[in-house]
């Protein structure tokens, strides 16, 4: 059997003790993300999370490094996502900014909040990064190379 798993990108974006998180309803329940999404045809995963920052959350997104590769494999439908995880920081919103359709809303929330707010995190990977990026592991964004 062909394995073909869905490559996504996401950004933990981090300001004082909170993270900005996107509210979003992939199916009948709302949910807590990071802004991310997935790496479209001729797109390196650098520029996929710079653009889905800019689409979820109006803002522009500077890297700062590759947090890591997170494999989940969702237990009901079996598909399988590599999520490419980045941090770094995001400017103020932009004033002619168009937020996707999908986001309905944002917020600055603290890791305990993302854990036992109201709306649950999308996936497990979301709590994972953020406690990641909390012990500062990562290597340079430079370090994803993107041939022809």
């Amino acid at each position: 059997m062909r394995w073909s798993p869905s490559v996504t990108v996401a950004a933990v974006i981090r300001r004082d003790d909170r993270y900005l998180m996107v509210e979003e309803r992939p199916s009948s329940v709302r949910v807590i993300n990071q802004p991310a999404g997935h790496v479209e045809f001729d797109e390196s995963p650098l520029q996929a999370v710079q653009r889905e920052v800019l689409e979820e959350t109006g803002r522009s997104f500077t890297a700062q490094s590759l947090l890591g590769i997170y494999q989940w494999t969702v237990p009901d439908t079996q598909r399988t996502y590599l999520r490419f995880c980045f941090t770094g920081t995001v400017g103020e919103l932009l004033p002619d900014a168009t937020i996707d359709p999908d986001i309905l809303g944002q917020h600055w929330l603290t890791r305990e909040q993302v854990a036992h707010g109201a709306l649950p995190p999308r996936s497990p990977m979301v709590l994972r990064c953020i406690d990641d990026a909390a012990s500062e592991t990562g290597i340079a964004p430079a370090f994803i190379h993107v041939l022809g």
